[in-house]
């Protein structure tokens, strides 16, 4: 049995572990609503990162193109978040589900025709997996350092660059943006982009770091938890961080449950335990943790007056 210091260090780096796709995801969400664009697709480009990651880095047996194909298919589904949503001014809700059954979809469709394995990927290993750096035990792969990365960097760009202060305009007053002789278009083509940046390292993160290949459904609802996240944090990088820690906490917590009897209780169900993270975002989401304001322009199509 591991002493309390161990146990506390694996529960720790558990947290991290499952807290990384979330980090990653819900920073680029960030940038995305930030700018006004609503992005209910994080799942959907997550997933068929995902799926990229997976089947590339089984062809190639190199990780490393594993990583670039699942960014080059986070950011294929996110230009075509943004054609629809920006140049084409639709329903940013609309388009996110859309991204998300696209994704579903096709995944197991390519998969299946590809390896024949009903939509999974062949088992990856070696070279072909994002390999623990310092501390094997704990999982610490450049992902999980590129997530931690990635909190200060996305606060010092929103808060601190003339890119930053420029997105939170166009996210709060498009007009005024486009009136300064400033492209909303742009500006939110931008924010997108960087949003399939994050949430493609989210995905090739779970399909060839967290596991060893993909699986159908494999994100299991990440990306709305990272949404979640986005939320309680209120559109701010350090508190979103804060939450995808708290929903890694209990996913790690759940791990460490299973099979664990409690006194007076007895074994807590495998099933309870894995729906606790769930259960909190749908209790975030409903409201019952402060308010939340969004961005004054978020979901609203901005059309350039003539």
């Amino acid at each position: 049995m591991d002493d309390p210091l161990s146990l506390l260090f694996l529960v720790a780096a558990a947290t991290l572990r499952t807290a990384t796709p979330l980090i990653l995801c819900a920073m680029g969400g960030l940038f995305s609503e930030r700018s006004g664009i609503i992005d209910v697709g994080l799942e959907g480009k997550m997933l068929m990162a995902a799926f990229f990651a997976g089947a590339v880095a089984a062809t190639t047996h190199s990780a490393w193109w594993g990583v670039a194909a699942a960014v080059a298919a986070a950011e294929a589904l996110a230009l075509l978040h943004g054609l629809a949503c920006i140049t084409y001014r639709g329903n940013q809700v609309v388009s996110g589900v859309a991204l998300n059954i696209i994704a579903a979809g096709l995944t197991v469709v390519w998969g299946t025709a590809w390896f024949a394995r009903g939509g999974q990927t062949p088992a990856l290993e070696g070279s072909e997996r994002l390999l623990p750096l310092f501390f094997p035990r704990a999982g610490d792969n450049i992902l999980v350092y590129a997530a931690l990365l990635s909190v200060p960097l996305t606060w010092w760009i929103v808060t601190r660059t003339r890119f930053g202060l420029r997105l939170r305009a166009v996210g709060e007053m498009p007009l005024a943006v486009d009136s300064a002789g400033i492209s909303v278009t742009w500006l939110r083509y931008r924010a997108v982009l960087l949003c399939g940046l994050f949430s493609g390292l989210a995905g090739a993160y779970i399909a060839i770091a967290q596991n060893a290949g993909f699986s159908r459904d494999m994100t299991a609802g990440q990306g709305f938890i990272a949404l979640a996240a986005v939320i309680f944090g209120k559109w701010r990088p350090f508190p979103a961080f804060g939450a995808c820690l708290m929903f890694g906490l209990l996913d790690a917590v759940a791990i460490r449950l299973q099979g664990v009897k409690v006194p007076g209780v007895g074994e807590v169900p495998v099933q309870l335990i894995q729906s606790l993270p769930y259960l909190l975002t749908m209790f975030l989401l409903a409201g019952f943790i402060g308010r939340a304001v969004a961005p004054r322009a978020i979901g609203v199509p901005y059309e350039k007056e003539h």
